[in-house]
């Protein structure tokens, strides 16, 4: 069998990097053995929906469109994270390049980011149903439509609460493998892309250097393992790749509450809660991880701005229009500046100055109401006396038909011990993102996160 007959699947090992490999790696160390290990050179900001899009495109952030996890739609005056439309990606993605010199080749697609009306044959991806009473259901989106209940059906509900929030463990990544291999096996896909956040949520939570870290460490090598055997049962070729390295977190800017001090940012006092204004703020920045879009209305308010935050102490750039350019992130969606953040700091969304006009959504696990990422979103607040007995009470009120707010996040920051995003200047490449292939073939020491487009691309050629 030639390499252009044989399937290709590609997992996503989120946070994975060399330093991370070693005795409690057996199966990725084997593909390794069989194969190569190459460091792969990020791209800015090194956050999921960016370095998804820039490897499945093969372009930069200027020209494929996705500048964060999330960004101020300036129409709208509304700032949108974690958006699912695939049409959000402006470059040609890699399944349309091969659909277009094949038109019987298959595509995969399994909870890679932008799935929705994605150009492929199978797809599932995470999608709450919201109904009109205020209640949050766990849910799923697939094409065909039918795949998700048939996956359900044979593996049990797709664990929502185990892939985000403070129960986040290996149960979500455990599912999608399963029901990558099921897909895989059934439909005997050409390409598959699988994505296993698993590493994410105690690399933040904990820390790289925690160790504790190990025993994630060794639970997503297991679940390599079971697809690499899939894989291999259908003769298939083999890619792993990461997003980016966390490293530890130590420091945090506000940076939204700086700009409110300095007469920036305005806020609307809505039952006694702070919310923000974007479309009445002279300025205001997107936080996302270690990179911040700020968002200014009058040009002339550029200058200061950059100046007023090149002074804070945690940010180490202030990209303006031709920095934006030099690091490929020039493009209407981002900011007319970007904040960079030091080394082991990274930025809250927090723009309150009285932390008790927090809006009710600051304590709950909510990723499309706040306007910014936040990870204190994995942990529960440690200042409840018994935790569980809130939660549970707050359960057992939904299964009633009651609302309820499951305001169990705290407002603490510093809880977070891991972060990412300025992968561009870590200096130890052992901490940054790697490839791994099956095949000597390709063999590289040194790969670009650009280039993982055209690598799949050779795979069928």
């Amino acid at each position: 069998m030639n390499d252009s007959n044989q399937p290709l699947l590609v997992i996503n090992i989120v946070g994975l990097t060399p330093s991370l490999l070693g005795e409690h790696t057996p199966n990725l160390n084997q593909l390794i053995n069989e194969g190569y290990l190459a460091n792969l050179s990020g791209v800015f900001p090194a956050v999921t929906c960016t370095a998804q899009a820039t490897m499945l495109t093969g372009a930069m952030p200027n020209q494929h469109g996705i500048v964060a996890n999330g960004w101020y739609f300036r129409d709208l005056a509304e700032i949108g994270f974690w958006k699912q439309s695939n049409h959000l990606i402006q470059s040609e993605q890699v399944w349309d390049k091969l659909k277009s010199q094949n038109s019987d080749f298959s595509c995969a697609q399994m909870f890679w980011w932008y799935n929705m009306y994605a150009n492929v044959d199978q797809s599932v991806t995470p999608r709450p149903i919201y109904p009109a009473d205020g209640r949050k259901i766990p849910g799923i989106y697939s094409n065909p439509s039918n795949l998700g209940s048939q996956l359900e059906k044979s593996l049990g509900d797709f664990p929502m609460f185990n892939f985000w929030g403070p129960t986040a463990d290996i149960r979500s990544s455990q599912w999608i493998a399963d029901a990558a291999i099921e897909v895989w096996k059934q439909n005997q896909p050409d390409l598959e892309f699988v994505y296993l956040p698993h590493l994410d949520y105690n690399l933040q939570r904990l820390g790289p250097q925690h160790p504790d870290i190990w025993q994630d460490v060794k639970k997503i090598d297991a679940i390599a393992g079971q697809l690499i055997s899939a894989a291999k049962a259908r003769q298939g070729n083999i890619l792993i790749v990461s997003e980016y390295g966390i490293e530890p977190a130590y420091g945090v800017v506000h940076i939204n509450q700086i700009l409110r001090d300095n007469g920036y940012i305005s806020v609307r006092e809505t039952l006694g809660w702070d919310m923000l204004d974007c479309g009445a703020s002279r300025a205001f920045a997107v936080a996302d991880h270690q990179a911040a879009h700020i968002y200014i209305q009058n040009p002339n308010d550029i200058p200061a701005v950059k100046k007023l935050l090149q002074t804070v102490d945690g940010i180490e750039f202030v990209l303006d229009d031709a920095e934006k350019k030099q690091w490929g992130i020039d493009h209407p969606r981002s900011g007319e500046l970007v904040a960079v953040a030091a080394q082991n700091h990274w930025f809250t969304y927090y723009y309150w100055q009285d932390e008790a006009k927090a809006p009710d959504f600051a304590r709950t696990v909510d990723i499309h109401r706040k306007p910014g990422y936040d990870p204190v979103e994995l942990f529960v607040d440690p200042d409840l006396k018994i935790p569980k007995l809130k939660i549970g009470f707050n359960v057992l009120k939904k299964k009633l038909g009651f609302r309820m707010l499951m305001d169990v996040i705290p407002l603490k920051p510093e809880l977070v011990k891991g972060t990412h995003g300025r992968t561009p200047s870590l200096s130890d490449k052992s901490d940054g993102p790697l490839l791994i292939g099956s095949n000597k073939k390709f063999a590289v020491d040194q790969c670009a996160m650009t280039d993982i487009k055209s690598l799949i691309l050779r795979h069928f050629k």
